[in-house]
């Protein structure tokens, strides 16, 4: 079974900074990308960013130009830096992992989610 474990949640005011890190464990042998959702309370979950094994990147409109996905491939893990946070950032993101790249993935394994409030 695939493990991933989000951890870097927590409280910031408008205009701080974040770093998420998400580490995988277990059978991870055919998964080839990570991402980060994110869902609000009464809001649709939305895919905020996504990376392949090769490091190709996508982004969500609404974050493009202040988060940056990377990963760490010898460690299995993957990182959302996010900067200029705004309040309408705030929700529970999800690190997942899946297939994918170019924009084209499925996602199958799913972390259980850490807390970001962006409030002043």
């Amino acid at each position: 079974q695939v493990q991933l474990v989000e951890s870097g949640g927590g409280l910031v005011q408008p205009g701080g900074s974040l770093r998420l890190s998400c580490a995988a464990s277990g059978s991870i042998f055919n998964i080839n990308a990570m991402g980060w959702y994110r869902q609000a309370p009464g809001k649709q979950r939305e895919l905020v960013a996504a990376i392949s094994s090769g490091a190709s990147t996508d982004y969500a409109d609404s974050v493009q130009g202040r988060f940056t996905i990377s990963r760490d491939n010898a460690k299995n893990t993957v990182y959302l830096q996010m900067n200029s946070l705004k309040p309408e950032d705030t929700a529970v993101y999800y690190c997942t992992g899946g297939r994918g790249g170019r924009g084209i993935y499925e996602f199958n394994y799913w972390g259980q989610g850490t807390q970001v409030t962006v409030s002043s």
